[in-house]
């Protein structure tokens, strides 16, 4: 579907473009001439005029031009469609950053939630969250330069998901570089610990994600968490070390066992739905029981700290689809969720059949909200409250993702990650490092190579760089 549109002042075509792309996000938004368009959008030196077909509206212009044609063109939308989007006009990744600078200046949480609905059109309980969100995170944000997270990455998972975009290889093809990357990955890890020793910087978290970590055979898995203990958790005192196990089917007793022993405090069990059909068409080859198994065996070893991810708004997936995971989750008891919207992401093969082919359907804004809405209720059910939440583009219905947990088991690394105030030191192909200079309340990233043979033949290359950044710092 293609949406044209005629624009008198290019100026405000990213504004304008923003608010159509809530409303028709799989949509090709063109902006034409006015014989060409079905949608008018003429701003004058006091007034704006929005026409599509026997639909006409005028309004004033305010002082704040860019907000007044947003809030304008978002209700117009809002009008033509009957569709609702309860962010309303905010179309930023972190809406909790709004919040806690209100309530830094002295407003009331009352008056935070009316800013939210009279200047930003979105709904009461998007400004609670936002409100809630921004005081967890207040509580735990680093406001020490020595104090740095570490995250690694692994390159390899099992297959890639349909919704995927990040990098990541598929391990059947690629069983030749597994050892190869594994001993590039060591010898950064060696490096950065050297490094870390030197400057005594102290780590308060570690995450080791990807891909999948547990992609890898048991074997490798245990050389490269030896490696990750030794360097950064290891009489380190770290608060918090988390393995994303993602991947039902490549968790084995002797990984969990391994974990257990290299003292990992938080694991994630992601089963993104608990629909076998479902967990099939995104390319997941793991069934629900194998998520139960899984599941049971962690808590049998002791692991206290469980997380687990779904994604609202999956192929084929409605409310009830997401009713019973959400009854399936509330029978496992995990320590906290995170409830992802799904994102149509270029690069993705979901986002091709979305948007290029036509090949699948996604629920109306209706059925995305009473999805939600079910979320809700297993946070509730499970006793767990919101903590952490960003959002990005093309997500399905412009809603958010969202992190829920109990009380002591928020993901600290999470926290950090979203808030940008703490220096993050990314390993592996792909990660990207943020070095946060806090008195000039500026960052710069360092991406590490994605091919995952360039990143193997340049180690030495990306331990050097990310050192001399560092330094500038340090």
């Amino acid at each position: 579907m293609e949406v044209k549109i005629s624009l008198n002042n290019l100026k405000y075509r990213y504004e304008v473009y923003q608010l159509f792309n809530i409303y028709f996000p799989l949509s090709e938004i063109k902006f034409l001439s006015e014989e060409e368009s079905e949608y008018i959008f003429y701003i004058g030196d006091e007034t704006m005029k929005f026409s599509y077909k026997e639909y006409v509206k005028e309004e004033s212009l305010e002082e704040n031009i860019k907000h007044s044609l947003r809030r304008f063109i978002f209700s117009c939308l809002k009008e033509l469609t009957g569709d609702m989007y309860p962010w309303g006009i905010l179309i930023g990744i972190r809406p909790s950053k709004i919040a806690l600078k209100l309530l830094k200046e002295g407003k009331t949480e009352n008056e935070v939630i009316e800013i939210f609905k009279d200047y930003y059109l979105a709904h009461e309980d998007k400004a609670k969250i936002c409100i809630e969100v921004a005081k967890t995170e207040e509580r735990f944000v680093n406001k020490d330069k020595n104090k740095i997270s570490i995250y690694i990455g692994m390159a390899f998972c099992p297959t890639k998901c349909l919704y995927c975009s990040f990098t990541s290889n598929p391990i059947k093809g690629n069983k030749k570089m597994v050892m190869p990357y594994i001993e590039a990955l060591t010898k950064e890890i060696r490096g950065i610990n050297k490094y870390i020793e030197e400057k005594n910087l102290h780590i308060e978290t570690v995450y080791f994600g990807g891909g999948t970590p547990t992609a890898v055979n048991d074997e490798e898995f245990k050389f490269i968490m030896k490696e990750i203990y030794s360097a950064f958790i290891k009489d380190k005192d770290v608060k918090e070390f988390t393995v994303e196990c993602g991947r039902p089917d490549t968790i084995t007793l002797d990984k969990l066992e391994t974990m257990r022993d290299y003292d990992v405090s938080r694991i994630s069990i992601n089963p993104q739905t608990m629909n076998d059909k479902t967990l099939k068409l995104i390319g997941r080859s793991h069934s629900v029981e194998d998520v139960k198994e899984k599941f049971d065996m962690a808590r049998s070893l002791g692991f206290k700290d469980i997380n687990m991810d779904i994604i609202i708004g999956l192929p084929g997936e409605g409310h009830n689809e997401v009713i019973k995971t959400k009854n399936e989750l509330i029978a496992l008891k995990p320590d906290s969720i995170t409830v992802h919207g799904l994102a149509l992401k270029r690069g993705s093969r979901m986002y091709e059949n979305f948007v290029l082919k036509k090949g699948i359907d996604i629920p109306n804004q209706e059925e995305i909200m009473k999805m939600y809405e079910e979320s809700r209720n297993l946070a509730k059910t499970l006793d767990i409250y919101p903590y952490y939440m960003y959002r990005q583009k093309n997500m399905v219905g412009n809603m958010e993702n969202l992190g829920y947990a109990k009380k002591g088991k928020e993901c600290i690394y999470n926290i950090e990650m979203i808030e940008e105030k703490q220096t993050i030191i990314a390993l592996g192909a792909a990660a990207v490092s943020k070095v946060i200079f806090l008195e000039e309340d500026r960052l710069e990233r360092f991406p590490n190579l994605k091919d995952i043979k360039e990143y193997v033949s340049r180690v030495d290359e990306m331990i050097e760089r990310k050192i001399e950044l560092l330094n500038t710092l340090y």
